[in-house]
C-alpha cells in the first residue's frame, strides 16, 4: 500500500504541472476517489457487495467522481479535476489512463454481463467525453473534448466528435504517449478533411470532363 500511494503522488506531480508539492497531492479528489477504489474493488471481489457500495458511494460524495466498485484499473490512472466522471461497473481501464472531468464511461442499456468499455494503455480521455457500450478503445488514442465514442477505436489514433471518427492514416504514433503529453488541443478536424477530399474529388471530374469536352 506504501508503495501504491508513493506511485500515485508521483503519477500526479508529474502530469498536473499546477503543484507545487507533495503534500498538495492530498487535495486533489482524484487521488482519494483512486484509493477509495482500490478499497471498494477488494471488497467486491471478496462479494462484499453492501460495503464495497457504501465505500463507492462515500467516495463519491467526497470527490464527486462516482467509480463502481466492480471496474478494473489499471496502474499509472489518473483523473485531473474529476467533478463529474462517471465509471460504471464492467469498466476496464488498462495502464498510464489520464481522465479530464465530466467523463462517462458508461453503458447502454439493461443488458448483463459486459456493459461498459474496454479502455486500453496509455490513453487520454478528454473533458466532457462520453464512450459508450461494450466497445473498446485501443492502446495510444486521445479522444477530444467533448465526443461521444459509440464504436471500438483502434490503436494510436486521435477520435473526435459526435459521434467520434478517426483517420487511420493520421496515427499518433509519431509521439509520446497521448496520457503522458496532456494535449486536448492537438485534434484533428475531421468533417474538414472529408470536406478536402471530396472538394479534390470534384476537381479532378471536372478536369476529366473538361478533357473529354475538348476531345469531341
Amino acid at each position: 500500500m506504501v508503495s501504491f500511494l508513493k506511485d500515485e503522488i508521483k503519477i500526479i506531480k508529474e502530469k498536473d504541472p499546477a503543484i507545487k508539492s507533495s503534500i498538495e497531492v492530498l487535495l486533489y479528489p482524484g487521488f482519494w476517489a483512486n484509493i477509495n477504489h482500490r478499497f471498494a474493488h477488494f471488497f467486491y471481489k471478496k462479494k462484499w457487495f453492501f460495503l464495497a457500495r457504501f465505500i463507492s458511494q462515500f467516495s463519491r460524495f467526497l470527490t464527486g467522481i462516482e467509480i463502481h466498485p466492480g471496474a478494473t484499473i489499471g496502474k499509472g490512472f489518473f483523473i485531473d479535476h474529476g467533478m463529474g466522471v462517471v465509471i460504471g461497473e464492467t469498466c476496464e481501464i488498462g495502464d498510464n489512463v489520464l481522465l479530464y472531468q465530466g467523463v462517462t464511461l458508461g453503458g447502454t442499456g439493461k443488458d448483463s454481463g459486459k456493459r461498459h468499455p474496454t479502455i486500453g494503455n496509455n490513453v487520454l480521455i478528454g473533458s466532457g467525453v462520453k464512450v459508450l457500450g461494450p466497445i473498446t478503445v485501443g492502446n495510444n488514442v486521445r479522444i477530444g473534448s467533448g465526443s461521444v465514442v459509440l464504436k471500438d477505436v483502434p490503436d494510436d489514433v486521435t477520435a473526435v466528435g459526435v459521434p467520434a471518427k478517426w483517420n487511420t492514416s493520421d496515427k499518433n504514433t509519431q509521439e509520446a504517449h497521448p496520457s503522458d503529453t496532456l494535449d486536448q488541443l492537438k485534434v484533428p478536424d475531421i468533417v474538414e478533411d472529408e470536406i478536402n477530399q471530396l472538394q479534390k474529388r470534384v476537381e479532378n471530374l471536372e478536369k476529366l470532363i473538361f478533357a473529354k469536352e475538348m476531345e469531341g
